[in-house]
């Protein structure tokens, strides 16, 4: 197995793949201009991202298929901070959208004085935990994960991808950004999908009719990504991403974690998570037991 030297960059402390992050791409988001009309959907890894990519065209152009139809995702609504934004870039209408795992700390200086917005997304650390843990074994540019006991502690230690849950949730929730960014969990777009696109929809000030909210809702569920190849990842080479060790969208639902948590790591996980969050000014929409 390849190591984590060979597989990783570190950035700013945190670790990142190689395969689809260079400094070069890391230098290239420092130096992004924001425009005031992009969006960008900012989640930690396993937490919606790929769902934002499809949801955030649709509400942004009224409803219009074409690009889920015709663009790979990851051109579509590009990540921020990996390679493939400098080929697309020029191809991006405004309003753009785009997403990203950075901290807030992170995010270039251009979005600090652009009026652009942000949708946190954020889920239950258990789920995103075990959606890591799946990813990893599926996608050859990530290490292993070794046994499902050592990669809850690798995820509690923040030597996982883009470092620690609870200091990446922390950073965002304590960004002054006012009215330019709105908080939405996976668990009530599983929950209530056409009222989160509503939400989406309003704070985006995109005005949707019920009927283009609806087109939105069935267009992005979970089975209609899965079954479109623009979507799926399926068009990813199998050397990077085998789809036959477990699909890159494997369930696409809440409360998975009860399948795989023992209690004793359950306490554990919990414990950890609970201290790292005391303090905060903010609460979770989820019980950590």
């Amino acid at each position: 197995m390849p190591s984590s030297v060979e597989l990783y960059l570190q950035y700013e402390g945190l670790i990142v793949p190689k395969e689809t992050h260079s400094f070069e791409s890391l230098q290239y988001a420092q130096q992004f201009k924001f425009k005031d009309d992009d969006v960008v959907a900012v989640t930690y890894p396993k937490s919606g991202t790929v769902w934002m990519q499809e949801i955030l065209p649709l509400v942004l152009n009224g409803g219009d298929l074409t690009p889920l139809n015709t663009v790979v995702n990851w051109d579509r609504v590009p990540w921020l901070e990996e390679t493939r934004l400098a080929k697309v870039v020029d191809q991006l209408t405004s309003p753009r959208a785009l997403v990203s795992h950075f901290t807030y700390n992170l995010m270039p200086p251009s979005f600090h004085t652009s009026k652009a917005k942000v949708i946190y997304v954020m889920r239950n650390p258990k789920d995103v935990l075990v959606s890591s843990y799946y990813f990893h074994q599926m996608a050859s540019f990530l290490e292993d994960p070794g046994t499902f006991d050592e990669f809850i502690e690798k995820f509690l230690e923040g030597r996982v991808l883009f470092g620690k849950w609870t200091d990446h949730v922390k950073s965002w929730r304590r960004a002054e950004l006012g009215d330019r960014i709105m908080f939405i969990t996976y668990e009530e777009m599983i929950q209530d999908f056409p009222a989160s696109i509503r939400r989406i929809s309003d704070f985006l000030g995109c005005n949707l009719t019920e009927e283009v909210i609806q087109k939105v809702a069935e267009h992005c569920s979970f089975k209609s990504m899965k079954s479109n190849c623009m979507s799926n990842f399926s068009l990813v080479p199998k050397k990077y991403m085998d789809n036959d060790k477990s699909p890159f969208l494997r369930k696409g639902i809440a409360g998975d974690w009860k399948n795989h948590f023992s209690s004793e790591q359950l306490a554990r996980f919990t414990s950890v998570i609970r201290k790292e969050l005391e303090g905060e000014n903010f609460s979770l929409l989820w019980s950590l037991d």
